[in-house]
């Protein structure tokens, strides 16, 4: 039999990575997601009220950070084009529901109708609240995109930026050299304009992924160590600071494989299963919108290429409220990722 490092060369990304997460833990069959969910009464998984419509602008980006699991980087071409924004658009408009659009990529700004699209979003939805997944570098990294503090601050987006550390050297071992430099150099130039200055209205929340194979500590404690260490040390501030656990897909599973920490990494996210926060995952109360239009039930699933189990609905084109009311979410055992210990959503945690 191969070894697991030798399978990721046998098959395509999305068929070799669920290859691998579907490999069976020491505790047998019993160990996987869907038996977790049964012995909670949560299987089959189903949605909540759609509130969350997450669109993924394109797959390129200035950055190529260690453990993206979107696998972005200045080579891909993937990128979501006009006609396709025209069908968001038209969903943002008929889901009375939806109260937030999540704007990702990539980089999403990297997209050339993004700002076209986010003022359509504004204009069509005026108390909807965007959220734009900004890696901050984007904002250095051309004189074009100088002015992005501003036109976020036009347009109230909430800005939502990962960095791993305040220190220069944990941050750019994940994220790339000079990044932390230029991260806080784009804090700087966001606060200027108001964002996460008390008062002003202008969010700006940031994210921090752990740089192993470990578990986030808790939320609360690291955003106090985050304010206080980018406050006296820089000046910089923000709103809150969301801890997501890094799923096993795309890069980081290729770092668990290289580490030969894999199999330590899963049964760390399977004993530390939390009911609470399982009943608590975004994918209940979100649909995932891929750069060509197809719909997933979260960005994780996006990326293993895992569309919605919805049979009148599975694209932008046919869009089908009822048959994603009604569908079953599609769970593996990266799923295990989003309900270890205090959870994890693109929000952060999602339980004490």
């Amino acid at each position: 039999m191969k070894s697991l490092k030798a399978q990721l060369h046998t098959l395509s990304n999305s068929e070799e990575e669920l290859m691998i997460l579907e490999k069976r833990h020491p505790g047998g069959p019993e160990s996987n997601f869907q038996s977790h969910l049964k012995k909670i009464g949560l299987f089959p998984l189903r949605p909540t009220t759609l509130e969350v419509f997450q669109i993924n602008l394109g797959k390129m980006c200035n950055q190529v950070c260690k453990h993206c699991h979107v696998d972005a980087g200045p080579d891909r071409k993937e990128i979501m084009e006009r006609h396709t924004m025209d069908l968001c658009l038209q969903v943002i408009q008929r889901e009375e529901s939806m109260n937030c659009v999540d704007l990702t990529g990539g980089a999403p700004e990297l997209n050339p109708n993004f700002r076209w699209f986010v003022s359509e979003i504004r204009a069509i939805r005026p108390e909807l609240k965007i959220i734009v997944r900004c890696n901050l570098t984007i904002i250095l990294a051309n004189p074009r995109f100088n002015d992005l503090p501003g036109f976020f601050a036009k347009n109230r987006i909430e800005v939502v930026s990962s960095l791993p550390y305040f220190s220069a050297m944990k941050t750019d071992s994940q994220r790339g050299e000079g990044v932390f430099e230029k991260s806080i150099q784009a804090l700087k130039l966001l606060n200027q304009v108001g964002y996460g200055r008390r008062g002003t209205g202008l969010v700006l929340n940031l994210v921090y992924n752990p740089s192993g194979a470990f578990l986030p500590g808790l939320q609360s404690e690291l955003e106090a160590e985050f304010k206080t260490k980018l406050w006296d040390r820089f000046g910089v501030e923000f709103n809150s600071l969301f801890t997501i656990t890094n799923l096993p897909i795309s890069r980081f599973l290729e770092y668990l494989l290289r580490s030969e920490n894999y199999e330590f990494y899963m049964e760390k996210l399977l004993s530390s299963f939390n009911p609470l926060a399982a009943a608590e995952v975004m994918c209940r109360n979100t649909v995932s919108v891929g750069w060509d239009g197809y719909l997933y039930d979260c960005d994780f699933n996006q990326m293993l290429d895992l569309k919605v189990d919805a049979a009148k609905s599975t694209h932008l084109s046919d869009w089908d409220a009822q048959s994603l009311s009604d569908r079953s979410i599609v769970v593996y055992n990266h799923c295990f990722g989003c309900t270890a210990g205090a959870g994890s959503s693109c929000g952060g945690a999602t339980s004490k």
